[in-house]
């Protein structure tokens, strides 16, 4: 199936403000939207208005080639076993939110775990155009537009 027609998923990993965001937006931009919380006490009763849908792992999310997988907190101690299992998986894309200018604590939990380099090149840092975001909704925007300029071939920005 082209990537045209397939349906689009997003596999947000980690309750967050970006997460809240890139539901609520990709919602409206024809992503299904799926969560992945390991920690359920994170999420306190948080209402999901946008039909996002609740696991506590990846394997229960089951990731195939159409979904892409961002994690949206590089502070938590899960990230090395979480990307680890993604990349494992078919995934299309895998991402992780973090400052561009300082390597990603992923890289140094990816190696401890025995992920080798060519593999840990996969995970992509940073995610989303360069369009300056700062606030969740900005991120969000940065990020679900860098997957759609991705999925369709395209560089992003404004070189046509």
């Amino acid at each position: 199936m082209s990537d045209e027609l397939s349906p689009r998923r997003l596999i947000a990993v980690f309750e967050s403000p970006v997460s809240e965001m890139l539901f609520r937006f990709g919602v409206e931009l024809g992503f299904r939207t799926v969560l992945v919380e390991p920690d359920p006490t994170r999420l306190a009763g948080t209402p999901r208005p946008h039909g996002d849908t609740f696991v506590s792992d990846l394997v229960a999310a089951a990731p195939d080639e159409n979904t892409d997988i961002l994690l949206t907190d590089h502070h938590r101690p899960e990230i090395g076993a979480l990307l680890k299992e993604a990349l494992s998986g078919r995934s299309r894309w895998i991402g992780i939110l973090g400052n561009p200018r300082a390597e990603g604590p992923h890289v140094a939990a990816l190696r401890e775990l025995g992920v080798p380099d060519d593999q840990i090149s996969r995970v992509r840092r940073p995610v989303g155009l360069n369009i300056g975001s700062r606030t969740p909704p900005e991120i969000a925007v940065a990020v679900l537009a860098g997957l759609i300029a991705d999925r369709n071939h395209r560089p992003g920005g404004f070189a046509f």
